[in-house]
């Protein structure tokens, strides 16, 4: 172990705290950026290439009444949870740059090969995400231009895998991203910017729309509930411990900081563009929005280039935690250009997008993927383990209100996982029999 450098950002908060925290070792920066950074971080996966979908994946299974409810109600309970694993980052008197650390430390060594397994799952389903929008956003440029020979989603994945791994062998790990998320904030503006003004556009020309939910009663019940796994999806990253590791101390009191900036200001634009989205199409709305927008070509061409390079961006996000198992694992230090390190980089990251990029070709059903993510381990990881954790670690010092509270959460939470499990594993077993492999979605 080795002692963290304390970075207090002023002498009075430097006076206030009092522990002498210890820091895991690790292969990647700790310690080194404000919190609005890592706010930054944190609205760039509320806002990334995913929002193109949620009036398609959330808003047409819900209506509009379950659809805004579910979202407001998302907003708080995320908050919430969240706030409770960034109380419990120096837990013990440890900094707990992994949420698998974490776990280990109230749980004991078990939960931390638990935790390490449905976070991993997490992050590879989300990538996959990226990977799956990233070549339906190429697709769609292809398609803007050429309308006889569009490019087969397959090849648009493909191209975007090979994208991401430059990406991942020149980006050495999370902190060095600072300017790229400048760039991802530009992106994401253009791409939602462009979605909402065009959409306004078509909804203010087009007749009464369809709002209606569809689908007979049993299969209703199935796109309900995975739509409401669809609904955490949106808010977590599931990584918050690692993103909280390159904050400067007080490690919690800024990543507070950096929690209230992402579900005040940065949410705004995600529920912008998941209403007017819906409200312009109603129950046709796309699952990708610049599909269903009309518009001047450069405009919708600049969009979907805005959409591929920003989920270029945030796949390195979430894909920083494989990273620096690797890095971590098999000591790789010192300068990001050095023969060694970078030939590292290119055999680990580039297998792991290999891989990646192969799955995502082979099963392009985004909506199903964000489904069964959502409730595989985004309500395990974000819900259940972070109230549990909670109650565990804190013990007596919460009330019995406090105590009931955060029960009922890991209760009603543990249903809907189990509830929403089962309905994307039905929704991709219809799509898969509806769909060949590789299908050209």
């Amino acid at each position: 172990m080795r002692e963290t450098n304390m970075i207090p950002e002023t002498r009075n908060e430097a006076e206030d705290y009092k522990l002498n925290v210890e820091v895991p070792e690790t292969a990647h920066a700790v310690s080194t950026d404000s919190w609005l950074q890592a706010g930054f971080v944190l609205t760039t996966g509320v806002n990334s290439v995913f929002v193109l979908g949620y009036s398609g994946t959330i808003m047409v299974p819900l209506g509009w009444i379950g659809g805004v409810v579910g979202l407001l109600l998302a907003t708080v309970l995320s908050l919430n949870a969240n706030m409770l694993v960034a109380k419990l980052h120096e837990h013990g008197g440890k900094r707990h740059i992994r949420y698998r650390d974490l776990a280990a430390q109230i749980y004991g060594r078990r939960a931390y090969t638990i935790t390490w397994a449905m976070q991993y799952v997490n992050l590879f389903m989300i990538n996959i995400g990226f990977l799956i929008l990233g070549g339906s956003a190429l697709k769609a440029c292809f398609a803007v231009f050429n309308y006889e020979h569009i490019m087969k989603l397959p090849y648009c994945i493909a191209i975007t895998g090979f994208a991401c791994t430059l990406f991942a062998i020149s980006t050495p790990h999370l902190s060095a991203l600072r300017v790229w998320l400048g760039c991802s904030t530009v992106l994401g503006l253009i791409y939602i910017i462009v979605a909402c003004v065009l959409a306004a556009k078509d909804g203010i020309k087009a007749p009464p729309r369809d709002y209606s939910i569809h689908g007979k009663s049993s299969s209703r019940i199935f796109t309900t509930i995975g739509a409401s796994a669809n609904l955490v999806f949106a808010f977590n990253t599931g990584m918050l411990p690692e993103i909280q590791a390159t904050v400067r101390e007080p490690a919690v009191k800024n990543m507070l900081k950096a929690l209230y900036f992402q579900f005040t200001i940065g949410v705004v634009p995600m529920f912008a563009i998941t209403f007017i989205g819906y409200w312009a199409y109603g129950a046709a709305t796309s699952t990708y929005l610049l599909n269903s927008v009309s518009g001047p070509l450069w405009i919708k061409a600049a969009a979907n280039i805005s959409a591929f390079l920003q989920s270029i961006i945030c796949l390195h996000i979430f894909a920083s935690p494989t990273y620096e198992y690797l890095d971590t694992k098999f000591g790789i230090r010192g300068s990001a250009l050095k023969l060694n390190n970078l030939s590292f980089r290119i055999a680990a990251r580039g297998g792991y997008l290999v891989i990646s990029t192969l799955v995502s070709a082979l099963l392009p059903f985004l909506g199903d993927f964000e489904s069964l993510t959502g409730a595989l381990s985004t309500f395990p990881l974000t819900f259940i383990l972070a109230n549990h954790m909670y109650i565990v670690a804190k013990k007596n010092k919460l009330s019995l209100l406090q105590k009931v509270w955060h029960w009922s959460n890991v209760v009603v939470f543990a249903v809907m996982s189990v509830a929403a499990t089962i309905a994307a594993l039905r929704l991709i077993a219809v799509d898969s029999k509806q769909y060949h492999v590789f299908a050209d979605l």
